[in-house]
């Protein structure tokens, strides 16, 4: 009876039992209140107009990629690298990995029961044992119990630690997912512009070619110089080295889009469009930097660990205070197997137990000292992590204020330099010019279509980038419920188990 009395009393201590983390506050965001709007930032694209496609007002993080992105090709492969990447799998088992960890440091809230049998035989001496008994033989089988009372919350900062870093691990996976749609978008829009500079320089080379068989006739007929002919033949020759870097760089990033999707691309994938006609939203508003802090992962990510170095700090601190711990045992000993089960073989212990440190060496302030330096260093990466975001988002708006201006002005310039080429084969032709004007204006031309084509692909990939750093990506349509950061998508009954969320582990 007393000993039952002494368990309850032990239970209702525990429950009421202090711990020792300190109150956690969020630190104050390094950043403005507001994003730049001035200058370059001032001319961001409005609702769109014109049978164009528009996010109306909703936040990136509402808008599903599905939505955003209106290339049925490109939504495939983005479907293939979310079931297949193996990034992104990594990323899954560390979370397995982690809630595993976790349920390691839950356990130690509660007794440990094993059962236990043994036969131990003694030999004494001789003279210090009655005649004919030098030898004994005990057997036992019980029941061995043993319990850390966790009245200063030791235990539980360590479990609240590997909570706040299994949630930690989830947002690390969930920043992977969202990363991983806009790499595969941004490689798929490379791969196209990749196409489109072939195009141009194999019309070049064309236009090249035609102008050299031209030169070359007149100078076999007398007509030409040899100049002319070296300079139409150099013209050739940079036009078919520039084909195969062209071909190289476009086999390249198809085997940059084949890793990241993690399989070889199927024959079967619909028909994609061409990269001036993508129609991504371009319209997404920002918000306020304060909305980052919830809707990037990253950012989340760094302050569960901020919350894990905190709860680490309780347990640091509860290293200086006394462990009480309960063991016993239950069960029945006797001298002989047959008799263990026998009545009056029933034996049982109980030994509370109480440690108090009195002289560790320093170790345990060096360890308080330590998770304090911990918590100081997830603070300032915390911190970090916002102003990193600020500043991707800041430099996002600020390419989007200003590619569409640029690229107007390079389409113009284009046409002026195909103008510019048209009339100086005409003067060429007609004895008005040398051939040097219609060497120097196909290389203006070709320049000016390298450039026009390179600004369409980075205006496409900064809206692309633009979506993932306002927290887009997570979810697949618009009007979803997003999934929790631990749980994996599931396109088919083959791809990754998902793994319990947050609210399941607890």
């Amino acid at each position: 009876m007393q000993k039952h009395s002494l368990i309850a009393v032990a239970v209702a201590l525990l429950a009421t039992a202090c711990t020792m983390e300190p109150k956690y506050e969020r630190p104050a965001a390094p950043v403005s209140g507001a994003f730049p709007a001035s200058g370059v930032y001032a001319t961001q694209p409005g609702a769109a107009g014109g049978g164009a496609r528009s996010a109306n007002g909703q936040a990136a993080v509402d808008i599903g990629w599905r939505d955003f992105f209106a290339d049925a090709r490109l939504q495939r492969l983005i479907e293939l690298a979310l079931k297949n990447n193996r990034d992104l799998r990594v990323s899954v088992l560390n979370i397995q990995q982690a809630q595993a960890q976790y349920r390691v440091a839950r356990s130690s809230l509660f007794p440990t029961i094993n059962a236990a049998g043994s036969e131990t035989k003694t030999r004494t001496p001789t003279d210090l044992s009655l005649p004919g008994q030098e030898l004994t033989t005990e057997y036992s089988v019980g029941l061995n119990a043993s319990w850390e009372l966790d009245f200063f919350g030791r235990i539980r900062s360590l479990k609240d630690q590997a909570l706040d870093q299994y949630l930690s691990t989830a947002q690390a996976r969930k920043a992977a997912e969202i990363a991983l749609v806009s790499s595969v978008a941004d490689q798929y829009l490379t791969l196209l512009s990749d196409d489109d500079l072939l195009r141009v320089t194999q019309d070049t080379l064309n236009t090249a070619q035609a102008s050299y068989n031209i030169t070359k006739l007149q100078f076999e007929t007398g007509t030409g110089s040899e100049l002319d002919l070296r300079q139409a033949e150099t013209v050739v020759q940079q036009a078919l080295a520039n084909q195969q870097a062209q071909a190289r760089l476009r086999a390249q990033a198809e085997n940059a889009l084949v890793l990241l999707v993690g399989e070889p691309l199927p024959d079967d994938l619909p028909v994609g469009k061409q990269l001036g006609d993508q129609d991504l939203l371009t319209d997404i508003p920002a918000g306020l930097p304060s909305d980052l802090l919830t809707r990037r992962p990253d950012i989340v990510e760094a302050e569960e660990s901020l919350l894990a170095a905190n709860a680490n700090i309780g347990a640091a601190r509860a290293a200086f205070f006394p462990k009480v711990s309960l063991t016993g045992n239950f069960g029945t000993l006797s001298p002989s197997l047959g008799g263990l089960f026998k009545p009056g073989s029933a034996a049982w212990s109980f030994a509370p137990q109480i440690t108090l440190p009195i002289f560790t060496g320093g170790e345990n302030k060096a360890n308080l000292d330590l998770a304090h330096i911990q918590k100081n260093i997830q603070i300032a990466q915390y911190e970090k992590a916002i102003q990193t975001a600020f500043r991707e988002v800041a430099d996002g708006l600020a390419a989007r204020g200003t590619y569409d201006q640029q690229i107007q002005a390079l389409e113009r310039n284009t046409f002026a330099e195909q103008r510019a080429l048209t009339l100086s084969e005409l003067r060429y032709k007609n004895g008005v010019d040398s051939y040097l004007s219609v060497l120097t204006a196909q290389t203006n031309l070709y320049s000016a279509q390298q450039s026009l084509i390179a600004a369409r692909l980075n205006r496409l990939t900064n809206l692309v980038d633009l979506y993932q750093y306002l927290g887009g990506g997570w979810i697949e349509r618009s009007g979803e419920q997003p999934r929790p950061a631990d749980a994996p998508v599931d396109y088919s009954a083959a791809s990754t188990p998902a793994v319990a969320s947050a609210a399941s582990v607890n």
